[in-house]
């Protein structure tokens, strides 16, 4: 079934919503004007009726803000001793002197050496955690990081320990003892650690917000007894996932700035890519706009190397990977008793306390059930019916914008490439690897989903066998992203011919990560990259008379030899 004609496609746009907002409409026009790495604490303070602005004084020149409606350079999060505090803040080296070491350290005032950077990111399937590297000499203070190793934490997401908290903060031992190898000892007390929890927690904030506060209490716990600096462990708004990936995704492949040949930074002409990011419990859609957004709320202006980008992102709670699998688990039950998406040979039993447990499948809980009931459950690897059981996760009935996505969210004209990545890439690539098929086209992507749902249990434990457990959601996976790019988003064949669906950029893994950390540590500066050389001017222009001088001597030499091969002395 190819894609229906563009009804509306477009999604919410504007800064900052409300997290418990998520999906759903976004916050109202006037919104503050805070940092954007303080949006988090930011919607905390704003959801308590407190004047958040009061707690995010600057002290010092930023990198970026989101911004209502004029943008202007963004502001340093606060003094990390002094954060939650609820006091006023001073400026770097007076009040937080804590602060301004970690800067040094950061960019390289204290010493010559590396600078290193820790992120965990806690997901709602699971955690990984990053540690970043780049050189700390102010040759090259307007980046340059990299990816210097990370670590799967073993288990579940962090929001998988909620009866069980203390499990939460001593399954990230492991990766934090890697940690502790893996950066020079030295580095350890300037080495900011920092824990980001995204839609898996704020899942759960939603319906308990108590066990949520006790993980994140019991993660901090666990972190504080490293010798790294660390800033805290904070719940991630949808807008600061999208935003941040898509920073990140630009800063790697160098959309931003570039290191010419010529030992100057210059801004290159090609524009930046779009992000789409699909994680477990949401997925986010981010892209450089010229025009305001029609809806304020999901709009960010940055200042980055001394230029203004309007970014339109929104993020689609619910619409992760493994919560889009728990909302067709609720409607294959109560619809045919049978799981369409499953792969025909296939069967398993199913816990209902597992599949109602979710806010995202709250819509579908029978008013009573038996929670400990199982309920045995067959596929039947029937392309036409699973597409029909997803394509009810979109509602198109209303729009009131010009023109919107899906679930009355506004979203601009899809504009530039973009780039997809997490699992938009395990599951695209899982069809171009392990099937065999091509995907170059949404002809190709349609295709290659039938084909797919439609294989037996056999078939697809014959083409990989060593992928059991993941095996029976492949299809179901793969007729999402399609039917989410495609009808959901709005790309149609030109569009989508501008996608790459890709994991990392050089050895760097695509995500939120690496953009958080740019932000909080200031590393990507609001200073135009015209202030910014890799020589001193001095330098260049001795360089230059060189170059000048070498043809020049050249021809006098050339004129030398042919004089001396006219005259009659060389007869």
């Amino acid at each position: 079934m190819p894609c229906h004609a563009a009804q509306d496609w477009v999604s919410i746009a504007g800064w900052p919503a409300l997290s418990c907002r998520e999906g759903m409409a976004g916050a109202q026009p006037g919104a503050h004007v805070v940092p954007v790495a303080g949006v988090a604490s930011f919607l905390h303070d704003q959801a308590r009726g407190e004047p958040a602005l009061q707690q995010h004084d600057p002290w010092n020149k930023p990198a970026w803000e989101a911004a209502q409606p004029t943008p202007r350079p963004g502001l340093l999060p606060p003094c990390p001793k002094a954060r939650g505090a609820g006091g006023s803040l001073g400026p770097a080296g007076a009040e937080c002197p804590e602060a301004e070491r970690g800067r040094q350290a950061l960019t390289g005032q204290g010493d010559r050496s590396e600078g290193y950077g820790i992120v965990l990111d806690a997901g709602s399937s699971h955690t990984t955690m990053f540690i970043y590297k780049w050189p700390a000499d102010k040759e090259n203070d307007t980046g340059i990081v990299g990816q210097h190793s990370s670590c799967d934490v073993r288990g579940g997401g962090i929001s998988s320990y909620a009866d069980n908290p203390s499990g939460a903060g001593q399954s990230l031992v492991e990766c934090l003892n890697q940690a502790l190898r893996d950066v020079p000892k030295e580095r350890h007390a300037g080495t900011p650690l920092y824990l980001g929890a995204t839609a898996g927690i704020r899942l759960l904030n939603l319906t308990d917000p108590e066990a949520a506060a006790n993980v994140l209490a019991a993660v901090t716990r666990t972190l504080t007894q490293y010798p790294f600096d660390f800033r805290g462990a904070r719940i991630l708004s949808a807008q600061d996932e999208g935003v941040f990936g898509w920073v990140t995704a630009n800063y790697l492949l160098e959309n931003f700035i570039k290191y010419g040949w010529v030992g100057q930074w210059f801004r290159p002409r090609k524009g930046t890519l779009g992000a789409m990011d699909l994680g477990g419990a949401s997925t986010q859609i981010t892209f450089e706009t010229a025009s305001p957004a029609e809806d304020p709320a999901n709009e960010v202006q940055l200042w980055l190397y001394g230029q203004h980008y309007r970014v339109y992102t929104h993020s689609f709670l619910c619409y992760g990977r493994d919560q889009v699998l728990w909302r067709l688990l609720a409607s294959a039950l109560q619809t045919h008793g049978f799981h369409p998406c499953w792969p025909k040979g296939y069967s398993t039993y199913v816990l209902l306390q597992d599949v109602y447990e979710s806010p995202c499948t709250a819509a579908q809980r029978p008013q009573t059930f038996n929670r400990s009931a199982k309920v045995s459950l067959s596929g039947s690897s029937d392309p036409a019916l699973c597409r029909g059981l997803i394509s009810e996760l979109f509602n198109f009935s209303s729009c009131r914008f010009s023109r919107c996505s899906f679930n009355g969210i506004f979203q601009p004209p899809l504009a530039g490439k973009f780039i997809a990545f997490s699992a938009f890439f395990y599951t695209v690539d899982f069809l171009r690897t392990v099937m065999r098929l091509p995907v170059a086209t949404l002809q190709q992507l349609e295709a290659a989903v039938v084909t797919i749902c439609n294989q037996t249990w056999s078939e697809l434990q014959a083409r990989a066998p060593g992928e059991r457990a993941r095996l029976p959601d492949y299809c179901a996976g793969a007729t999402f992203v399609q039917q989410l790019l495609c009808r959901g988003y709005g790309f149609d064949e030109r569009t989508f011919g501008g996608v790459t669906f890709q994991k990392k950029a050089g050895d760097t893994a695509i995500g939120w990560a690496l953009g958080y950390m740019l932000n909080l540590t200031n590393l990507i500066p609001a200073d135009p990259p015209g202030l910014r050389k890799g020589t001193d001017f001095s330098s260049w222009v001795v360089l230059l008379l060189l170059f000048a001088a070498m043809p020049l001597a050249a021809f006098v030499l050339l004129l030398h030899r042919a004089c001396s091969a006219k005259s009659p002395s060389a007869i």
